[in-house]
């Protein structure tokens, strides 16, 4: 479908006046034994977060009755306006209803259903405490149970927050009058939160300033992306060719994936920076055998500890408009086992070096928890700012 009229489409369905509502905030858990994220949907049941799903999907009720959206209308085009890899194409005739094909963020899988009215129940908020609750009508795909295949347990669907007409943020811009904009601060651990609609934030004094860089569309996909200028490791710039591909950002991923081309010199740079540091009176970090799927591995005995989680080079993303997304060891470094912790960053598989056709840094959950990030779907810029350690997601 041409983007011209997917544009149309979507703003259609989010046109905002300009007096607009109060932000609808949820609280967003981490699940620990799959380390995706979580936020209540209504009645008990909860969606898990994918930041490129264009489409709210759940479980229905047996004797659910459908929304009845014809096949040719324009909802039904913007529901199947992203179809996942590997899943049937749509075909439509002039009276059969709308079918979509909600897939899995994990496993890939899809299956057709029809789409459904249902309600996300959660709260206004004034930036510094609930307000009222508030139900808002979406409308959602429906899914068999077989979908829900690793998935976390009691979760019910998926909640898509990509720039897509019938994702979460714009299905609550157009229900409650407020702008086509979220606020997400993923947890470590303990309570996190998703604001949908734009500010007053919780962090005022931290994230007053925080730095802005475009959000940037990437082969026809509704994820978000921004461009990358360079990385480097403490002070010294990793030498990476080309960072053509973007950055993706992902919270189906526990960790980042990199492309050949920038991971490997990103790690060599990495271990020779760690090796360097006994020389300022740090430990001498020791190597141990790699965990899959992560490509370095150390001792957590012999690594220092800070604010900032283990003491390691940092590592920074240089981004379009001049901000630098900084990761300290609390976001580079992984545990995953008693005296193991890995860096957090795995090499791409199937993929060539220098392959622009794929990002060139996919973020996952680590590399963003304890971010406040501004998704700016209206303005088309993504806000980023690190909550101090003396804080964190949970004081929204």
């Amino acid at each position: 479908m041409p983007p011209v009229l997917l544009l149309v489409l979507a703003a259609s369905l989010v046109a905002l006046p300009s007096c607009r509502s109060l932000p609808v905030q949820a609280p967003v858990t981490k699940d620990p034994a799959t380390s995706l994220y979580t936020i209540p949907f209504h009645d008990g049941a909860s969606l898990v977060l994918d930041a490129a799903g264009p489409l709210v999907w759940s479980t229905c009720e047996a004797g659910q009755p459908p929304a009845g959206i014809p096949c040719g209308s324009p909802t039904c085009l913007l529901a199947n306006a992203y179809p996942a890899p590997g899943c049937p194409a749509p075909t439509c005739g002039s009276d059969k209803p709308c079918t979509a094909f909600p897939s899995n963020p994990v496993t890939g899988a899809c299956a057709a259903g029809s789409l459904f009215h249902t309600s996300f129940v959660a709260n206004t908020t004034d930036g510094t405490k609930p307000v009222s609750e508030v139900k808002v009508g979406v409308l959602a795909a429906c899914a068999p149970s077989k979908l829900l295949a690793s998935l976390p347990r009691g979760s019910t669907g998926v909640a898509g927050l990509a720039n897509s007409g019938l994702a979460l943020p714009a299905q609550v811009a157009s229900a409650q009058k407020v702008a086509n904009r979220f606020f997400l601060c993923l947890p470590t651990g303990g309570a996190g939160v998703a604001i949908f609609g734009g500010g007053p934030l919780p962090w005022p004094q931290f994230t007053q300033s925080m730095p802005y860089t475009p959000l940037v569309t990437k082969g026809g996909s509704p994820a978000h992306y921004i461009s990358l200028k360079s990385i480097k490791v403490d002070n010294t710039r990793v030498p990476v060719s080309e960072a053509t591909g973007g950055v993706m950002l992902s919270t189906r991923l526990p960790y980042a994936l990199l492309r050949r081309d920038v991971y490997r010199p990103l790690v060599d740079a990495f271990t020779k920076a760690l090796a360097a540091q006994p020389a300022n009176g740090a430990p001498v970090a020791r190597a141990v055998q790699p965990v899959a799927p992560f490509g370095v591995c150390y001792d957590t005995k012999t690594l220092g500890n800070n604010l900032g989680g283990y003491a390691v080079p940092n590592v920074l993303l240089a981004l379009d408009g001049g901000g630098e997304w900084a990761m300290t060891g609390k976001n580079s470094m992984v545990d995953v086992k008693p005296g193991t912790a890995c860096v957090a960053f795995v090499e791409m598989k199937g993929v060539e070096a220098g392959d622009g056709r794929a990002p060139a840094v996919i973020l996952g959950g680590a590399q963003m928890e304890d971010f406040v990030l501004d998704f700016d779907m209206e303005k088309k810029r993504l806000g980023f700012t690190r909550l101090p350690h003396f804080t964190g997601c949970g004081s929204a």
